[in-house]
C-alpha cells in the first residue's frame, strides 16, 4: 500500500507551506433543552498546520468532543453549529457544505477516530467489510480491490495475521485490537486530517501505551495531521506539537508544547498539571485543589466562566464582560483577567 493519497479529487486546491490544513474561526456550537440554550462550544478559535498534532484537552463537558463532532458535521439536533467557520485548506468552509457534500468529505479528505470502538464499529458486519466501504465510496474501488487494501491496512496498525482478521465480527476482538480496527478505518482514504476523540479511554494503561505509540509512529512516517483529543495531559505532553485548553466550552489557554508545560498561565490549566503525578517523591509539587461548583452550560455566570472555581478570583471576575483569549507571548494565548497579579511572583 503507497503512503499517498491515490486519486484524489482533482478539484481540490494545493495547500501551500504557510497555510493552515484547518482553521476554525470563532465556532459555535448549540442545544436546545428544556432548561434553555446550552452552549456547548463558544467563540472558539484555533489552527492546525499541515503535520501537526494539536492536542485538545479538558474534563467532561468542556466541549472537546463537540468541538470535534461539529468539524466532521456531525451535530445532529437539537444541536446545531450557530457560527462561524471551518475552513479546510482546499476545500473551502465546511459548515457552508450540504449534507450531501460532507458525506464525500468525511472519510476522505478529514475522518475521525472514535473513542468507543465497540459502539463505533458495526456488529454485524466483518472487519474487512466495515474498511472496504470507505474504499469503494471514495476510491471506486472493487470489491477485491478493496479488500485487499484492508489487509494491508490491518497490517500497517499492527494486528497480526490480517488475512483472517477482516473475515472476522467486532466481537471476536480484543478491545485494543478493535482500536487498530479504527485507526486502518480512519486511515483508509489517507484522510488530510485526523480527528482521535480520546482513542484510549476504554483501553487499560498497557494497550493505551501501544494505541498512542502506534499513532505517533504512523504520524511521523506519512506526515499525518492530527487534531488529538483527551483528558490526559501525560499523553497529550507525549504526543502533541501544542496544546489547547478547553473550560465550559471555551479555549482558556492555547500553547506550544514546552511553553505549556514549562509555563502554564491559566489557573485552570495550572490545577490540571499540579494534579500529574510526579516521577520523583523528593520533588515538591505545589498542588492546586480547585473547589467550588461546575456552572451548567444553559445557565453561565457573568463574566469568567472559572470564576466559581478559581483560587485567584477578585471581583473583576465577575465583571458583564468575559475576559478575552490574549496573547501573551508569541503563539501562546490566555483568557484571564488576573494574569498579572497572578504570575507577579514567579
Amino acid at each position: 500500500m503507497s503512503d499517498q493519497s491515490p486519486g484524489k479529487n482533482p478539484t481540490t486546491l494545493p495547500i501551500t507551506a504557510q497555510e493552515p490544513l484547518l482553521e476554525v474561526r470563532n465556532l459555535r456550537t448549540e442545544f436546545d433543552t428544556h432548561g434553555g440554550v446550552l452552549h456547548a462550544v463558544d467563540d472558539v478559535s484555533f489552527s492546525v498546520n499541515p503535520g501537526e498534532v494539536l492536542g485538545v484537552v479538558g474534563e467532561s463537558g468542556s466541549g472537546k468532543s463537540v468541538t470535534a463532532l461539529s468539524i466532521m458535521g456531525l451535530i445532529a439536533r437539537p444541536g446545531r453549529v450557530a457560527g462561524d467557520q471551518i475552513v479546510l485548506a482546499g476545500h473551502g468552509d465546511l459548515t457552508t457544505k450540504t449534507a450531501a457534500e460532507m458525506r464525500k468529505t468525511r472519510g476522505d479528505v478529514i475522518s475521525m477516530i472514535f473513542q468507543q470502538p465497540m459502539t463505533s464499529l458495526n456488529p454485524v458486519f466483518r472487519i474487512g467489510w466495515q474498511i472496504a466501504e470507505a474504499l469503494q465510496l471514495h476510491r471506486n474501488m472493487t470489491r477485491t480491490e478493496a479488500t485487499a487494501q484492508a489487509v494491508e491496512l490491518l497490517a500497517r496498525v499492527g494486528i497480526a495475521s490480517p488475512r483472517q482478521r477482516v473475515r472476522e465480527f467486532p466481537h471476536q476482538l480484543s478491545g485494543g485490537m478493535r482500536q487498530r480496527v479504527m485507526i486502518a478505518m480512519a486511515m483508509a482514504c489517507a484522510p488530510q486530517l485526523l480527528l482521535a476523540d480520546e482513542p484510549t479511554t476504554a483501553l487499560d494503561v498497557s494497550i493505551q501505551a501501544q494505541i498512542i505509540n502506534l499513532l505517533e509512529e504512523l504520524q511521523k512516517r506519512l506526515g499525518l495531521t492530527f487534531l488529538f483529543i483527551s483528558h490526559d495531559l501525560s499523553v497529550v505532553r507525549h504526543i502533541a506539537d501544542r496544546v489547547a485548553v478547553m473550560y465550559l466550552g471555551q479555549i482558556v489557554e492555547l500553547a506550544d508544547n514546552a511553553r505549556f508545560y514549562a509555563h502554564p498561565m491559566h489557573p485552570y490549566s495550572m490545577a490540571l498539571l499540579s494534579a500529574l503525578p510526579v516521577p520523583d517523591p523528593h520533588v515538591a509539587r505545589n498542588r492546586i485543589i480547585l473547589k467550588g461548583d461546575l456552572p451548567s452550560p444553559a445557565n453561565l455566570p457573568q463574566g469568567c466562566r472559572f470564576q466559581s472555581r478559581c483560587p485567584y478570583v477578585t471581583a473583576k471576575c465577575g465583571q458583564a464582560s468575559e475576559p478575552p483569549l490574549e496573547e501573551v507571548a508569541p503563539g501562546h494565548q490566555v483568557r484571564c483577567w488576573n494574569l498579572a497579579d497572578i504570575h507577579a511572583k514567579s
